[in-house]
Parts: structure tokens; C-alpha cells; sequence
């Protein structure tokens, strides 16, 4: 199941990387809940469902454009899977290019993304998971 997982997680990033927000909501299950955190988000705050995702973006795309997700590596953190990536935008009002790494862990039920945490460092992802690999 691991394996699988890995594999949809991979799916959602080459989804998001071409079609955008819309792209990745086949793979996300309507319960779906993520929070972002103050140390990692602007403006913190916790986003559920497709509507919610959508909401996620939306401050993305009013302040940037040409977004996209770099995976670094894929790793399985107990039943859940670990992904270093960089965050690679352009300011629509400055054109700058701007990048961010951070670490997402995704849980997985039934073949759709169910939960999504930020984390700063993959060491904090699996400290907070109590995996030491």
C-alpha cells in the first residue's frame, strides 16, 4: 500500500505541475483537511475540502503566477509519505522568482489524499510522526 501511496502523492505533484489547483482535486478526498502553519504561511489558517484547497490557492494566484512544486524525494514516514520540495513562483506584480522548501506529509485513504501537514525540515516531519530513519 506504501508503494501506492507513493505513487499518488508523485501523481499530485506531476497534476498540480500541469493543470494547477484543478489538476490535483481528482486526488483529494472531500474530508480533506490541511492547516498551515505560522512559521511557514503568511497568513495561517486551515483549509478543508475541494472548496478549501481551492481557497489555499487562490492567495497563491493573487500574488503569483508560473507556481509550481519541485519534489526532492519521496519518503515513507510510518503509514504516511514525506515529500521535501521547493515551492518556485513569480510575482505577478514584481516578476521576481521566488522559492520556498518546506516538507509535506501526506495520509492517504482509499487511493485520495485525506490530510496534508507543512513542515519546515524532514527531520521535523518525522520527529512529529515518531519515526527517526
Amino acid at each position: 500500500m506504501a508503494g501506492e501511496n507513493v505513487e499518488i502523492v508523485r501523481r499530485g505533484f506531476e497534476a498540480f505541475n500541469e493543470d494547477g489547483v484543478e489538476g490535483i482535486l481528482p486526488l483529494i478526498d472531500p474530508e480533506f483537511v490541511v492547516t498551515t502553519p505560522p512559521n511557514l504561511a503568511s497568513e495561517p489558517d486551515t483549509y478543508e475540502g475541494h472548496e478549501g484547497v481551492r481557497r489555499y490557492f487562490d492567495s497563491f494566484y493573487d500574488a503569483m503566477e508560473e507556481i509550481r512544486w519541485e519534489p526532492h524525494s519521496f519518503h515513507e514516514i510510518g503509514d504516511r509519505i514525506a515529500v521535501p520540495f521547493t515551492l518556485h513562483a513569480r510575482g505577478k506584480s514584481t516578476g521576481l522568482d521566488v522559492s520556498q522548501d518546506a516538507v509535506q506529509v501526506w495520509e492517504l485513504r482509499d487511493g485520495k489524499a485525506l490530510g496534508m501537514e507543512l513542515f519546515a525540515t524532514l527531520d521535523d516531519a518525522r520527529q512529529a510522526h515518531g519515526s527517526q530513519d
